[in-house]
């Protein structure tokens, strides 16, 4: 469609890529769903192998954004078939008209299964736990067990992801990417509020659990892993002085694999290598440096 219908050349590299990961997928489809048997779901015919046929879930993600990893490491890990659609935050993808068709939002992560659209992180990830009927402890039956992930991913969003983002932000990408200076006293502030949020986290929600909502790993955390990868690729060592978080990240990268977590957080660890944004760029971004340093 690019070089046919608009004209535009894709590289090989980027195209090699692309196949690389829908000959993953394909495989994927094979040896958890169809597996021997004559259709993904026995010997007859489904609305699944309707879906499976036509099209499959695409989504739209930008790996340098913590709730998209952790929808692109619950997919890869509960061999969910989808194929990835990049969107480059930093280079403003998010704003285009193709996008906003996806999502109104304009925001990061997307789903589109079909003709159904989807948006919020959250969202995503309980509708993908439910469509392929993910493993319980994910998101759990037990009404008790599924309100606490439910209170986690609640709690969440305007606490450890607005603590998690502003450090990242206020201690690499200002002064790298966009050659900004950050009051000390601004940064400061940040930090004592990233250190409040991880002591709730510890004492409100991980406890002496070996997870956040219990024995077994949910979307809980892995939404509260990817977020603090934020501040840790910016250079704080925030589990040096917390054991039990750290043996929790431990247990959430075995829980998950290794290779699995390292693949999808290898572009924020590399965020500090970003070039100099241009004069473009940061005139896109004011609106956002004007909220991460109130």
């Amino acid at each position: 469609m690019l070089p046919v219908y608009l004209g535009e050349p894709v590289s090989p590299e980027m195209l090699t890529a692309t196949l690389a990961e829908l000959d993953v997928t394909l495989q994927v489809l094979e040896d958890k769903f169809l597996q021997n048997k004559a259709f993904l779901t026995g010997p007859h015919i489904s609305l699944a192998d309707l879906i499976a046929i036509t099209e499959l879930v695409y989504l739209y993600l930008d790996l340098l954004s913590q709730p998209c990893r952790a929808v692109y490491i619950f997919a890869k890990k509960n061999g969910i078939p989808f194929e990835l659609r990049t969107v480059d935050l930093l280079k403003g993808q998010q704003y285009s008209d193709d996008f906003a068709q996806v999502n109104p939002l304009r925001k990061v992560p997307a789903l589109k299964d079909g003709d159904f659209t989807l948006a919020e992180s959250v969202a995503i990830l309980l509708y993908l736990t439910r469509k392929y009927e993910a493993p319980d402890h994910w998101y759990p039956q037990d009404l008790q067990s599924r309100a606490r992930v439910d209170e986690y991913l609640a709690w969440q969003h305007t606490t450890l992801r607005t603590s998690c983002t502003r450090t990242m932000w206020q201690k690499m990408l200002f002064p790298v990417f966009l050659g900004q200076r950050v009051p000390p006293e601004t940064l400061a502030s940040t930090l004592a509020e990233l250190d409040r949020c991880l002591q709730l986290l510890e004492d409100k929600f991980l406890k002496d659990q070996d997870f956040l909502s219990g024995p077994h790993i949910s979307v809980a955390d892995l939404v509260a892993i990817t977020e603090l990868m934020h501040p840790v690729s910016a250079g704080c060592d925030i589990f040096k002085s917390r054991p039990k978080l750290a043996a929790w990240r431990k247990r959430v990268e075995a829980a998950v694999g290794e290779d699995l977590f390292q693949e999808a957080h290898a572009d924020i660890m590399k965020a500090k290598d970003l070039p100099p944004a241009d004069t473009a760029m940061k005139e896109r971004l004011k609106p956002l440096v004007q909220l991460l340093l109130q």
